[in-house]
This record gives structure tokens, sequence and C-alpha cells, in this order.
């Protein structure tokens, strides 16, 4: 098992890198940055004395190497350098230090704050946003794959096959502009719902208090799609154990319907729908982007769509790796959950 979970932690760590590639390779050659962070006002020096700053004055690979320093966990760096970036962690040596340190994403175009503390302040609202989602898509999805697989060939089967194909098939960013228009504009009097709005308000004391109200409409818009995924994996599973020996055992022994379904068949069939949880949890981080944006929501999707409109690019290349770092440590855990459930996994 150890052996399993070492390969797949290494495994992640090569996809990350990979990211960290793309990401400097995209980002990096748009546009002058010296000029993004002075504005359209400054002198040649104040030009030249930010090049060095973020290293342009240097050739493509040094920058890359600085780059892959800032954000490695394990790091080198000089004493300036741990003092002008505020680095935090372990640091080991003299004026040269080896760091054990939180990755340095560098610092805003725009703001000038740490973009660490920006997607920081940001990704509670994403993660709140995606417990919600996935909450709602568990809460709804198995009772009605169970429901599906009991009452087969019957309407009920037929309307949840027909919903979960329609909830697959539609794109979330349309499904959110038709739920925010109907329940957040045309009906916003009868629902009390907003078209949009953050986790958080802000008092006239300037104190945050939580607003779990408009959390409703982005969580359940970006559950339509998982819910769907996981009424057909749930009713594709139950279908399977019902027609099983130890299920027709059961009823033999006189256990009444309601234990059979829900004791012996629901959880000999969650194995499916376990790692489809917890790999759609991974997409519900990651593809967030357009809801929050849509719907308003403070979280990462929406500080990443408006520093793009700004052209802040150390905030979407922090936020598209800790995305990417969320994502294949969540793929990660699905991976050995699965083990332990399946032994054949880590034997293959």
């Amino acid at each position: 098992m150890l052996k399993f979970i070492v390969k797949k932690i290494v495994y992640g760590i090569l996809v990350l890198i990979g990211v960290v590639i793309l990401v400097f390779v995209l980002f990096q050659g748009f546009g002058d940055p010296a000029r993004l962070v002075m504005g359209q006002t400054g002198d040649s020096t104040t030009q030249a004395n930010i090049r060095k700053e973020l290293y342009l004055d240097q050739p493509k690979w040094k920058q890359f190497i600085f780059y892959l320093n800032d954000v490695s966990p394990i790091a080198i760096h000089s004493k300036e350098e741990i003092e002008n970036k505020q680095l935090k962690g372990l640091f080991i040596g003299g004026e040269t230090k080896l760091a054990f340190k939180l990755p340095y994403l560098r610092k805003s175009y725009q703001t000038k704050k740490s973009v660490g503390s920006i997607l920081m302040e940001a990704l509670p609202g994403t993660i709140l946003l995606a417990i919600a989602a996935m909450f709602i898509a568990v809460a709804i999805g198995i009772p009605l794959g169970v429901l599906a697989a009991v009452k087969q060939n019957t309407w009920m089967d037929t309307t949840a096959v027909f919903s979960s194909i329609i909830g697959i098939s539609a794109p979330s960013f349309f499904m959110g502009i038709i739920i925010a228009y109907v329940f957040g504009f045309v009906l916003s009097d009868y629902t009390g719902l907003h078209l949009t709005g953050s986790w958080f308000d802000i008092d006239e004391n300037g104190v945050k208090r939580l607003t779990l109200q408009n959390l409703i409409l982005p969580a359940v818009t970006l559950g339509i799609r998982p819910l769907s995924i996981i009424t057909q994996l749930t009713r594709s599973a139950m279908l399977d154990v019902l027609d099983q020996d130890y299920i027709r055992t059961a009823y033999a022994k006189g256990l009444n319907k309601r234990t059979v379904v829900w004791k012996h068949a629901l959880r000999n069939a969650l194995n499916p729908v376990v790692t489809a949880i917890t790999g759609w949890f991974a997409e519900l981080l990651a593809g967030a982007f357009f809801i929050e944006y849509i719907f308003g929501w403070k979280g990462i999707g929406k500080v990443t769509v408006d520093a793009l409109e700004k052209l802040d690019f150390p905030v979407v290349m922090g936020s598209v790796l800790i995305t990417a770092t969320f994502f294949i440590l969540i793929n990660i855990l699905a991976d050995i959950l699965y083990g332990i459930i399946d032994p054949r996994v880590r034997i293959q």
C-alpha cells in the first residue's frame, strides 16, 4: 500500500511540475510586466529597477528557474530575498539559506499585495461553494438513483434518467444564466434570492457576517452536473447489486424491502459512487470559475477572471497553480480511497 501511495504522489508532483512549466510559458511572455506594474507613467530608471526585481533582465531559462524557486516549497533563498519577499517557513543556513516554506506566488501588478494573501481570502468562498454543491448532489443524487433502480421501467425511473441526461448535457454556464435570471430576477420577490452576492456581508461597523442565502443559487447550479452523474452511477450500480444472489437470500430470510435496499444493496453499490464523489469535488473546485463570475460569488474563480481583465498575470498564475494543486491532491486521495476499498487496484 505504501508503494501505491508513493507512486501516486510522484505522479502528482510530475503533473504539477508540468503545470508550472505551462503556466510560465503561457503568461510570462504576455505584455511588458514592468509597464503593467508602474502603469502608463514612469521613467526609464524606475522601469529598469522593476525589471530587475522581476528578473526580466535575465534570459528566459533563468527567469523560469527563479520562478520555480519561488513557487517551490523547498528552495534556496538569500537572507535579503527572505526579508523582501516576506517568506514564511523554516530557513537553515547563513546568508544563503535552505528554505522549507510556503510557496511564494509573487505580488499583484495592480494592488501590489501578495498573490498568496489575495487567493487565500478568496479560497474559503470557493471551498464553501464546492462543498455546498457536492452536498446537494449527494443528498439528492443517491436517493434518486436508488429510487430509479428500485422502480425500474416505471415513470419514476424514466423521469430520473431523462432529468439526469439533461443535467449532464447542459453546460454549467448556460444553466447558471437561466437559474440566475428565473430565480434571482423574475421570481426574486417570491424566492427572496438575489442575482449576485457573496458568502459574507459587511455591516456598518465593517464586520464580516456569514450569509448563506446567496449560496443557494450558485450551489444548485454547480451541483446539477455531479447530481446527474451520481444519479446515473447509483442507478446502474444498484441494478447490478439487486440482481445478486445474496439479495434474493436476504428477501428469503424475511427481511423487509427497506432494509434490503438501503442497508445491504446500497452499501455494496457505493464503490463507484464514492470514487465519483471525490473526483467530482476536485472538478467543482476547478470548474467554479464561470459560476462564481455569473453570480458575483467572491471566490478564486471570480478573482481570476477579474485579474485576467486587468492583465494581472501573477494572480492568474497563482490561481491556476492553487487550483491544480487541489485537483491533484483530491485525485490522489480518491485513488488511495479506492485502493483501500478495492485491493485489486493496489495489485494492478
